[in-house]
């Protein structure tokens, strides 16, 4: 992938992860709160691959209500001393937990490319934005990190049925060589979190507008899918698809991508062809 294509898809990820266009009284707290975590996770990461000093370095970042925690290991304090002032820098970061090892022997024997590392933050935070916003996953707590195109899944699913869907998701994007999914099945507590759930989504009053803008985001993320042939529109929780696919395998993903995402009552693919 060229420079440029990356560098724009990497800050297009985050803008529109900032720029989520929930109705006014659309999301509750915490589904705001994952956003903009997805949102500053991915900044950080671009920063630092943007920035010389810290590029050669593998570190790690999670972002919990404005706190970010940095891994990872540099070769002096000074190093350490950017990487928080860089994490410090993006807009709703309020506190950093500095976790990085200063060990003046470490250097990497290949250090990742700035190509590379774009890459790797802009899909993480498109893999995570997918989770979100998908009816089935968006409750899941999962953490995700991408290394050279190999996404790793880790945290807690209440089903088998969710840990696949999850793994699914992250495979059918656009960009993913594989999956490593190491999501454990916590059953203790999966009725009181299904009922939580519903009790979260009767709450919320997600927008026609916000339904379409997930749905094509969504196509486009797809590795199976040319979604530039595809139009959406949305009314009253029905999304209707028109314009034409490749085949009907094409057709059924299109219609199975739509289903999915949170807020939709129902997609009409009848305006959809298939071409001959």
């Amino acid at each position: 992938m060229p420079f440029l294509r990356t560098l724009l898809l990497a800050g297009g990820t985050a803008l529109l992860l900032s720029l989520t266009p929930l109705a006014s009284h659309a999301a509750t707290d915490g589904l705001t709160e994952q956003i903009e975590a997805a949102r500053q996770e991915g900044s950080i990461w671009t920063a630092f691959a943007l920035n010389r000093h810290l590029n050669p370095f593998r570190l790690d970042v999670a972002v919990e209500k404005g706190r970010a925690t940095l891994d990872g290991q540099v070769e002096s304090e000074v190093q350490k001393e950017l990487a928080e002032e860089v994490a410090l820098s993006v807009k709703g970061v309020e506190r950093v937990d500095n976790r990085i090892v200063v060990d003046a022997a470490t250097a990497e024997n290949e250090p990742p490319r700035l190509v590379q590392r774009l890459e790797d933050a802009s899909l993480a935070a498109t893999v995570k934005s997918k989770l979100l916003w998908n009816s089935n996953t968006r409750g899941l707590d999962i953490q995700v990190k991408s290394q050279n195109g190999a996404i790793t899944l880790s945290g807690h699913a209440q089903t088998p049925a969710a840990k696949e869907l999850a793994g699914q998701l992250a495979a059918n994007t656009d960009g993913v060589r594989e999956v490593f999914n190491h999501l454990s099945i916590s059953t203790a507590d999966s009725s009181s979190s299904e009922v939580q759930t519903a009790v979260e989504e009767a709450r919320e009053d997600i927008s026609d507008s916000w339904i379409t803008s997930k749905v094509k985001a969504s196509f486009l993320y797809s590795r199976n899918l040319d979604a530039l042939n595809i139009s959406v529109d949305t009314e009253d929780g029905l999304v209707r698809l028109r314009g034409s696919v490749l085949s009907s395998a094409e057709k059924r993903l299109a219609v199975e991508i739509a289903r999915n995402i949170r807020g939709v009552r129902g997609v009409d693919a009848d305006a959809l062809r298939i071409s001959s």
